[in-house]
């Protein structure tokens, strides 16, 4: 909602909707409300996520269920109910946000590594489908970004183990390998690339965004 309002206050449009995308009903409310209020969607980011952290004896159904509903089935109806408009019209880009836990696995989070890996295969499969019709779908997969999240994340160690914030976070960086913490600005600027893609030749892929290079 702030973000809509901070669009038209820039003198831009923007549109907001409250929608649970676990909720097959709301996603199709959200999508008949996005075609009134534009004409079409054209393009669809998927980034609704959550993650929680638990050794495999630990996790509850609960939790996961939640996990695969939010960030895996969340993508498949928002998916489903924007992708036959794009190919009737003959264009479309659908950018799935997923993480490299999605390809690499860790301890504690078999959850949150199944559901995003199912993100991952789900793009790879729709893509296929997308062949040749104008629509493209692809993934980006950033390791630990600065976002609340991660936040959360390096509160917990914290917790657990008594470290300092900044010790804390080092050891979320030197597990996943990364030397820094990614942007969420670069998130975005990977996904204005794939979605820029005018000609449609970047299909299926999975982008990795791990902090190796310069920020």
């Amino acid at each position: 909602m702030e973000v809509a309002t901070q669009m038209r206050n820039d003198g831009l449009e923007g549109f907001a909707f409250r929608c649970d995308v676990t909720d097959p009903r709301q996603v199709r409310d959200l999508a008949l409300s996005a075609r009134e209020a534009m004409g079409q969607v054209d393009i669809l980011i998927n980034n609704a996520a959550t993650a929680t952290s638990n050794r495999l004896g630990r996790i509850t159904m609960a939790e996961w269920e939640h996990i695969m509903a939010v960030n895996a089935t969340g993508t498949f109806l928002s998916t489903q109910a924007m992708f036959d408009g794009m190919v009737e019209r003959g264009w479309g880009r659908v950018v799935n946000v997923s993480s490299l836990a999605g390809l690499q696995g860790d301890r504690y989070i078999a959850a949150y590594v199944a559901a995003e890996h199912a993100v991952i295969g789900f793009t790879k499969a729709v893509a296929a489908e997308a062949e040749d019709t104008g629509v493209t779908v692809n993934a980006v997969c950033p390791g630990y970004v600065d976002t609340p999240l991660t936040d959360e994340t390096v509160a917990r160690i914290m917790h657990l183990t008594g470290k300092s914030w900044q010790e804390a976070l080092r050891s979320v960086l030197d597990k996943a390998g990364q030397s820094r913490l990614i942007r969420a600005g670069e998130v975005a600027e990977s996904i204005l690339k794939l979605c820029a893609d005018e000609r449609g030749k970047r299909n299926g892929e999975v982008v990795i965004l791990d902090g190796s290079d310069t920020p």
